[in-house]
């Protein structure tokens, strides 16, 4: 009987935790360049079954389950004019622009190419909304002329464009999100392989991945998971306490 209980609140736990996920990828709907995540469940006594010959643990048929990971799509999103010629919208998949920041010289990538021209020491560079200096194929920032900015645009601008370098890896799923709709590899070692065709185009930005009826479709079926874990912890109660007026 007791068991039923731990099944049914570690079933409401993962289905709040996958709510969790979907409301945040409902918030950054409007985001440009935002990939939205997806929660993967594991069965616990599958789990289980896959340890190793000599351990010794408690778990049976009907354990309930446990969410395993969290993962990015980072496929292609419909793109947005902006008419804006900083802006840059990546049209492959699993594809990324490499910024670094400012202060620490921590190395970051983006799908979300909304720049600006920035300032620094007297200097003007290509930078991202969150002031991250946008990387060209040798790494190094890419200088932006006083004439190339948001409103005319400049004669600079064709070098701008031959400036930008697009980066991918191996296994782009095991990118860890850092905020800022910005990723760094979860393993220690990953190395970034430049795309020598990238495939871009400018005055646009890459719109957010959220689809909005997927993600509605995703909440209600988490609703309804989660509500059926409450009635199940409820009807385990009251079997418990029929079986202890019994007993007297």
């Amino acid at each position: 009987m007791y068991q039923s209980f731990y099944s049914a609140a570690v079933g409401a736990s993962a289905y709040l935790s996958k709510l969790d996920v979907t409301s945040n990828n409902l918030a950054n709907i409007n985001n440009y360049g935002f990939k939205p995540k997806n929660v993967a469940f594991s069965d616990l006594i599958n789990y289980n079954l896959n340890d190793s010959e000599d351990a010794v643990t408690e778990l049976m048929a009907g354990d309930g389950m446990r969410v395993q990971r969290t993962y990015t799509n980072f496929g292609t999103s419909s793109a947005k004019m902006t008419n804006n010629p900083l802006d840059f919208a990546i049209l492959q998949d699993n594809a990324f622009f490499m910024v670094r920041d400012v202060g620490t010289e921590a190395v970051s990538y983006t799908r979300s190419g909304h720049f600006h021209r920035g300032e620094l020491d007297g200097k003007f560079y290509l930078m991202t909304e969150s002031n991250r200096l946008v990387l060209d194929r040798d790494r190094n920032p890419i200088e932006v002329g006083q004439t190339a900015d948001e409103e005319g645009g400049g004669e600079d601008l064709g070098a701008i464009r031959s400036s930008i370098a697009l980066y991918t890896f191996n296994n782009p799923s095991r990118l860890m999100n850092k905020g800022d709709d910005e990723y760094v590899p979860s393993d220690e070692g990953a190395e970034p392989i430049l795309i020598e065709s990238p495939k871009f185009t400018s005055g646009a930005v890459e719109g957010s991945g959220t689809d909005m009826a997927d993600e509605m479709v995703k909440v209600i079926e988490a609703q309804r998971a989660f509500s059926y874990a409450l009635k199940m912890i409820t009807t385990s109660d009251e079997v418990e306490s029929t079986i202890n007026s019994l007993r007297g």
